[in-house]
């Protein structure tokens, strides 16, 4: 894939969060950014955020839960911004609670946002890109997409059901010999407004599971995937590959120990949020969120892991190498 700049590309959630710190990152490089989401509020400050870092930022109001809006914002961005060189989906909204107290309209709607939005998203950006057969599609995604935790369950089974259709979609574009990328970015607990305007029926706020990463990381190895979006997979953050290589080793034994800690991890001391939900409705209507939530304090904004991931050709190659020099070494000692 060639640089970003001077490129279109489209952010699904980029009002807010890790779609807010992505759009940033992408008016650094000079794109051409199409932002979808709901909240008029957030979306202006975003799309004033890409001008100041030095990009091009036009709003297209959204729910990516209604596929033909999704379909009529894309065509809009393609008539008014240019050709879609790639697609990000980052938009998502979810229920903190158990099981058992998320009602049936909350569990669909959460599943049409976090889920569907994905695909109707994908299905947009491959419609206008196979004409052309170039772009990349890249999908936001989390190491819950493997892992479920207790109290969101609505959002992993989301997450879960967004990884099997990206393999699914990959391998029919691997069948075809398709000039389309399709790339997965598995990404760790992130300091962003979720934790604020997401629905919560628990006593008490909802915090990630620590360690938290800032939503900077996210951003950067979001866009690193875009510029490099023929690998299958990227895993952001040291928890995510543990917890990742855990689930594939000893699941059961990760069973035990999150279903011990989980709920405990998800919560602070302090009372959860009043009166605000995004859900339904964009809670960033009338107030701009920003990419941050409130745990700066305690959130790191470097992953050393996220840097091994993506160089980990040359990394490998000088592991490899190494053991080849010490190997060599030995034996000359041995003799």
């Amino acid at each position: 894939m060639a640089p970003l700049e001077g490129r279109v590309v489209v952010v699904t959630g980029a009002s807010g969060g890790v779609g807010r710190a992505v759009v940033r990152q992408l008016g650094r490089q000079g794109a051409k950014v199409a932002l979808i989401a709901r909240g008029t509020t957030g979306l202006g400050a975003a799309a004033v955020d890409v001008g100041v870092e030095g990009g091009t930022g036009e709003v297209f109001e959204a729910d990516m839960a209604e596929y033909d809006q999704v379909r009529r914002a894309a065509e809009r961005i393609e008539a008014e911004m240019g050709p879609i060189s790639v697609w990000i989906n980052i938009a998502f909204s979810s229920v903190f609670a158990r099981f058992s107290d998320i009602s049936p309209d909350e569990y669909a709607r959460t599943t049409a946002v976090t889920y569907l939005g994905y695909v109707w998203g994908t299905k947009v950006a491959l419609d206008l890109m196979r004409p052309r057969n170039t772009g990349a599609i890249v999908q936001a995604g989390s190491a819950l997409s493997q892992r479920g935790i207790p109290l969101q369950s609505a959002y992993c089974g989301a997450k879960h059901a967004i990884k099997g259709f990206t393999e699914s979609v990959r391998t029919e574009l691997l069948a075809d010999r398709s000039g389309i990328d399709i790339t997965l970015v598995q990404l760790p607990a992130l300091n962003t407004p979720q934790f604020d305007w997401v629905l919560s029926k628990l006593r008490r706020h909802p915090q990630p599971v620590p360690p938290i990463y800032q939503p900077e990381v996210a951003a950067r190895a979001i866009v690193y995937a875009a510029e490099h979006p023929e690998r299958k997979e990227y895993w952001v953050g040291a928890t995510t590959a543990a917890t990742l290589l855990a689930q594939r080793v000893a699941p059961a034994l990760v069973d035990r120990y999150v279903a011990r800690t989980g709920a405990r991890s998800q919560q602070t001391d302090e009372k959860p949020p009043d009166g605000v939900a995004n859900l339904w409705e964009p809670a960033d209507e009338d107030v701009d969120y920003g990419a941050h939530g409130s745990f700066d304090e305690r959130s790191h904004a470097r992953s050393p892991q996220l840097w091994l991931s993506q160089h980990r050709g040359p990394v490998l190659l000088a592991l490899a190498g190494g053991a080849a020099a010490a190997w060599a070494a030995l034996r000359l000692r041995g003799r």
